[in-house]
């Protein structure tokens, strides 16, 4: 069993304990369920828009905690500050240290915020928007092509927008009419090795009316700018800034240069 495998094993076990606990019409009542969506699509697409979705994430099953004490609220406020187009919260708790609280904090920010997990059920996807996400994400490696276009239209019903995340070229047959945002993990979930070339590759195959996005294993300007070049809009950057001394102060620096490189 590889790590994917043994983490949605888990996942089936959260969430059925979850659903005992707190009913979607609980979920439904909260604050956040009723506020207003902020659009990832259009924030991408934004004139001068970084385009990079900066991630908070603790630690990661390949490497254990990258940062375990780091201060949510401090550091998504920095990266709303100094230009991130969207945030990436982990909400994923055994495997990435992440919660629900993480979420909240950061929802203090006005950019779109992804709620990132691994979503097996529309439970799941009420539990986003209750929590202030707008944004899910679903993995095509542990979806089937249908499970995809289910959940993404159930997302859409809650007005929220969905990523849907290849790995591979035989996953390219979920991309579907509900999944307009598509993103290209650079890192294989299964084996955790890093090729931006085939990520490159698998772009091409992309429909030209998908927003493109680009996720894992960039660390330098040379590579947003590489993958600006193949049409990709988005740039999900989580690792490189959260293992800094000083995350804020990173993200500032790494923007200054996107900035005047581009």
């Amino acid at each position: 069993m590889n790590i994917l495998d043994t983490i949605i094993e888990q996942k089936r076990i959260e969430v059925a304990e979850r659903k005992a606990q707190t009913s979607i019409r609980q979920l439904e009542h909260t604050e956040a369920f009723s506020r207003s969506v902020r659009s990832l699509a259009a924030s991408l697409q934004q004139p001068g828009s970084t385009g990079i979705i900066a991630e908070f994430k603790r630690k990661s099953p390949s490497k254990g905690f990258i940062n375990k004490d780091a201060d949510v609220t401090a550091i998504t406020e920095a990266y709303t500050k100094y230009g991130a187009a969207a945030l990436s919260v982990l909400t994923d708790g055994p495997f990435f240290g992440g919660s629900f609280a993480d979420l909240t904090a950061a929802r203090k920010n006005d950019i779109p915020i992804l709620r990132k997990d691994f979503i097996i059920d529309e439970y799941q996807i009420v539990e986003a928007r209750s929590v202030g996400a707008d944004v899910i994400l679903l993995i095509a490696a542990c979806l089937t092509p249908a499970e995809v276009e289910r959940l993404a239209l159930f997302a859409a019903s809650l007005g929220l927008e969905t990523i849907l995340e290849l790995h591979a070229g035989a996953e390219l047959e979920h991309i579907c009419d509900a999944t307009k945002i598509v993103g290209i993990n650079n890192r294989d979930l299964k084996t955790f090795s890093v090729d931006l070339e085939r990520s490159l590759k698998m772009a091409e195959k992309i429909p030209d009316d998908k927003l493109k996005i680009a996720e894992s294993g960039i660390d330098k300007i040379e590579d947003i700018l590489l993958f600006r070049r193949n049409g990709f809009k988005g740039f999900l950057i989580g690792e490189y800034f959260m293992r800094q001394e000083n995350p804020p102060v990173a993200f500032a620096g790494f923007v200054n240069n996107l900035t005047t490189k581009a």
